[in-house]
This record gives C-alpha cells, sequence and structure tokens, in this order.
C-alpha cells in the first residue's frame, strides 16, 4: 500500500511517498513559492535530488506537478497515480468536532473553511492542499490528520480560559494545542524505551522547533499542553513571543499607535527568539552567537531553557509524577547546549545528566541522555510526523473498506 502524505502551506508543499508494507520512504521533496516568482518543486528518489523550475500559481498546480513527477520514467517512482492508495494530509486545527482523522468529503472542506480563525496562518493552506489534490486526482480518497486531535482528551479545567463561559459556548474560546501527532508519535516511542505500556505511564514531551509545546500524557492521553487556542500560547519560539500578559496588546497598541492586527502580526512574526536576539530566528545562528559570547544570544537560550524547566516542571505537578522526559523536533534533537541548559537544573526531580551522551549523539538518531542511575531518564527521539500521518491514513482507508 502506497500513501502519499502532504503539508501545505501558504506557499510551499511539502510530500512524501511511502511503501506502507515496509514504512519506507521511497520519494519525497517540496514545492516552493507557490502563487510567487521563481516557484520551484524540490524532488529526491533513488538518492537523487532534481530540482524542476516550473511556474506554480496555486496548490492545485503544485499537485498536478508532484503527480506528473512522481510518475516520471527518469525520476519517478511509480509507474501511475493509481498506485497510490491514498493521501494523508497534515491539518493544524481540527477545532473542537475533529478529534480523530477522517475520510474527506465536502462537509470536511466546508469545516475546514469555518476554523480559519481558529489557524489563520495554517487553515487556508492545508484547506488549498487538499482542495488540489481532489480536483488533480479525484479518484484518490484524501484523509486529514489534524495536530489538535492528540490534546482532545485534556480534561475541561486544563482547556478552559478563566473568560466568560458564554465566549467558549458562543465562539469555542478554550485551549486546543498543536504538535499532537509528533507528541503521540515521540510519546510511544518513550513508553517502548523505558519499557512499559504507553497507556500505563506518565510522560512529558517536549516538541521544540521553530514552533514549540510541551505536553503531559497520562495513560496515553494528553491532559494538558502548553499551546493555546492559537500557536502563539506557551513556550517562546522562532518569531512567537509564547506566554505574555493579554493587557500588552492594549499597552502597545497605545504606545505605538498601532492595531491589534499589527500587534499580533508582531508577537507572531517579529518576536520569540528573533525578537530577542534581534539578529535571527534560526537556532544555528543563535548557537553560533552563544558560542561567541554575544549577549542577545545567551539571554534568548537562557530565556528558552527557563521557560522549558517551568513548563516540565508544572506538568509533573499536574501528573503526580513522571516516568520519562524526551526532547524532540528541530531544536529538540539538535540543540544539546539548550538540553544541558534544562538539565542540569532538574536535579530535584532526581535527574542526573550525561554530558557526554548528550554530545555524542548522531543526527536523526534517538538517545538516552541521562546516566543509568538517574531517578527519571531523559531522552532525545527523533520525530516523524509524516510516518505517523502515514500510518493514521492507512488506518482509516482499511476502515472503510472493512465496513
Amino acid at each position: 500500500m502506497k500513501v502519499l502524505v502532504v503539508n501545505a502551506g501558504s506557499s510551499s508543499l511539502k510530500y512524501q511517498l511511502f511503501d506502507m508494507d515496509t514504512e519506507e520512504v521511497i520519494a519525497k521533496g517540496n514545492a516552493e513559492r507557490i502563487g510567487l516568482d521563481g516557484s520551484f518543486l524540490k524532488h529526491k528518489a533513488n538518492g537523487v535530488e532534481t530540482i524542476l523550475k516550473k511556474e506554480l500559481p496555486n496548490h492545485a498546480e503544485a499537485i498536478a506537478l508532484i503527480l506528473e513527477t512522481l510518475t516520471d520514467a527518469q525520476i519517478g517512482v511509480i509507474k501511475d497515480i493509481k498506485e497510490i492508495d491514498a493521501i494523508g494530509h497534515r491539518v493544524v486545527h481540527g477545532g473542537e468536532h475533529y478529534t480523530e482523522p477522517c475520510l474527506v468529503n465536502q462537509k470536511v472542506i466546508d469545516d475546514l473553511r469555518g476554523l480559519v480563525d481558529l489557524a489563520p496562518l495554517h487553515a487556508v493552506p492545508n484547506t488549498d492542499g487538499i482542495i488540489g489534490c481532489m480536483q488533480v486526482a479525484p479518484q484518490i480518497p484524501n484523509v486529514t490528520v489534524f495536530d489538535t486531535a492528540f490534546h482532545s482528551t485534556m480534561p475541561d479545567y486544563a482547556y478552559l480560559y478563566g473568560v466568560p463561559m458564554q465566549y467558549y459556548r458562543d465562539y469555542a474560546v478554550r485551549r486546543y494545542g498543536a504538535h499532537g501527532t509528533s507528541h503521540k508519535f515521540v510519546g510511544q516511542k518513550l513508553a517502548e524505551y523505558i519499557g512499559m505500556p504507553f497507556d500505563k505511564c506518565k510522560l512529558v514531551t517536549c516538541h521544540i522547533g521553530n514552533g514549540s509545546s510541551i505536553t503531559a500524557i497520562n495513560n496515553g492521553k494528553c491532559i494538558d499542553t502548553s499551546m493555546g487556542m492559537t500557536p502563539l500560547e506557551g513556550l517562546i519560539m522562532g518569531t512567537r513571543c509564547g506566554d505574555i500578559d493579554a493587557n500588552v496588546i492594549q499597552y502597545l497598541c497605545k504606545k505605538t499607535g498601532y492595531d491589534v492586527n499589527k500587534i499580533t502580526q508582531i508577537l507572531n512574526k517579529e518576536s520569540g527568539l528573533l525578537g530577542i536576539t534581534e539578529k535571527s530566528s534560526d537556532m544555528r545562528d543563535i548557537c553560533e552567537m552563544y558560542a561567541r559570547g554575544e549577549k542577545p544570544a545567551v539571554l534568548a537560550l537562557e530565556m528558552l531553557a527557563y521557560r522549558i524547566r517551568k513548563y516540565i516542571g508544572s506538568y509533573v505537578a499536574a501528573l503526580d509524577g513522571v516516568d520519562a522526559i524526551c526532547f524532540t523536533a528541530g531544536i529538540g534533537e539538535n540543540t544539546p547546549e539548550l538540553r544541558e541548559m534544562v538539565l542540569t537544573n532538574l536535579n530535584y526531580l532526581g535527574v542526573k545528566f550525561d554530558k557526554d551522551a548528550n554530545y555524542s549523539i548522531p543526527r536523526g538518531d534517538d538517545g538516552l541522555i541521562t546516566t543509568k542511575d538517574s531517578a527519571i531518564p531523559v531522552y532525545v527521539i527523533s520525530t516523524n510526523e509524516e510516518l505517523a500521518i502515514a500510518r493514521e491514513t492507512v488506518d482509516v482507508v482499511l476502515r472503510k473498506f472493512q465496513k
């Protein structure tokens, strides 16, 4: 069974084609600058990367080029698109009603369009990617896999805000979270590493990337997560501010003369690590500055590490203990400096940091970064959201045929 996984952004469309019999990626790539000048497709298969320059005015054109490339006689990996059994889509926000993956139909499309206000940066491109696939290859079933779904098990006292209940009833104002596919994937792997069933352990998973979130998992279910109604809440991120006093928005409007939309844009696009360093949101750049002792980079890492420790501590309290902790995603997997700053300050949990192990994990590998006698094991685990989406897609399609 072959599954194409699609992750559509506003001007990009990443894809991976899986052979689910082996869970092997047989082709992958990214259509970039969709709707902009200079658009192109970067395609990799059989160890060879090919760049195809072509005007891509919309997501449907990008999908058409991807399918054409996958079936190309020279650089493709399949003879006919009929070999693709299903297309799985990463969808950032499912609201309250989409709590598990589902087959796409017109009602799903309409519902996703109605969720734009909850995920303004992601909902439109996510939906455009799905529609593009349906237009170009209507015979292939499409499955939506929601980032928010894993967090739907949070209790009401964790997901509700302290605002009038009318706003929850009328406008669905509540915590939804994000990165749920990743948290579930690495949580399951973490449970395997410590030799416990996923539905019998207490875990804290730290997805630290350009967008970051931390999740508390109890007996295989999310009980709390750091991102909120939108991805702005929680940790400091690449360009997002994370937790702030809500009155800061009103204050800055008065002081700067900007309207709410402008301030919100600044908090989403110009804040976080970029705002603190005033140079870059890229952790690779920041670590280079940190190694040179540049104070803004030192401050940025200290602020991020401090907030990660605070969330870990609060979630250990919420869980009434923890069996294991893990770091994942781009920064979590590849920034040992940050992991060291976090773990050397968790002595109260009995965490014993293994510095040598922390700095010796190869890129893309998993590994234990605490000593064998540490009260709480901490792992680095490589996430694979695309594989998780492919697995969920297979489950949905198989259930359809079983009916």
